[in-house]
């Protein structure tokens, strides 16, 4: 007679074990990083990521990805329930002028000051250096061009403030002459 012992535990399966790391990680981490964790292949890891994105939808949970690499986050949806809860305040408002810089950051990034200003028209210290105090963006290197300048682009939580789970979430640009009916103006 065999009796089973009611403390043994089972195996996690390989979701749930992805689960369980991005849980408890404290920062994006790599796909390739869970599957030497884990030992399985990486297109293994892949097709368990792509069925807990699809298992979070609708639930106060999702998958970031961020320079390829993934995170547990709370549903952007459920931001002021939990801001409320852990007693944050409110999530601060953007100027313009940052919301206009980001948007030229998370488009064309790696940006450096010199070409996100050419393309702004005004100096953006101000902004880069208020943009890096909330985190929104990082210096990510240094350009090859002449006196190296610094490369600037989004991080995770610029993602968060968003509501994105990926860059590939931003919507796609639209070129400014076709924001303009060409009848309506001169003719």
């Amino acid at each position: 007679m065999s009796e089973s012992n009611p403390l043994s535990v089972q195996k996690p399966t390989n979701l749930a074990s992805i689960e369980a790391i991005l849980f408890v990680a404290m920062e994006p981490i790599s796909p390739a990083i869970i599957s030497e964790t884990l030992q399985i292949p990486a297109t293994e890891v892949e097709k368990e990521l792509d069925h807990l994105q699809q298992s979070y939808q609708g639930r106060g949970i999702r998958l970031q990805w961020h320079a390829g690499k993934v995170q547990l986050t709370s549903a952007a949806e459920t931001g002021e329930v939990v801001e409320k809860f852990l007693g944050l305040e409110t999530t601060s408002h953007l100027s313009r002028a940052a919301l206009e810089t980001l948007a030229i950051i998370a488009y064309r990034q790696p940006v450096t000051r010199p070409s996100l200003e050419s393309v702004r028209g005004v100096n953006s210290d101000g902004v880069l250096r208020s943009l890096l105090n909330k985190g929104l963006i990082q210096e990510i290197g240094r350009s090859e061009g002449p006196g190296r300048p610094i490369l600037y682009g989004t991080t995770p939580d610029f993602l968060q403030y968003f509501g994105l789970t990926s860059l590939g979430e931003l919507p796609p640009l639209t070129p400014v002459e076709s924001l303009f009916d060409k009848t309506t103006i001169g003719g």
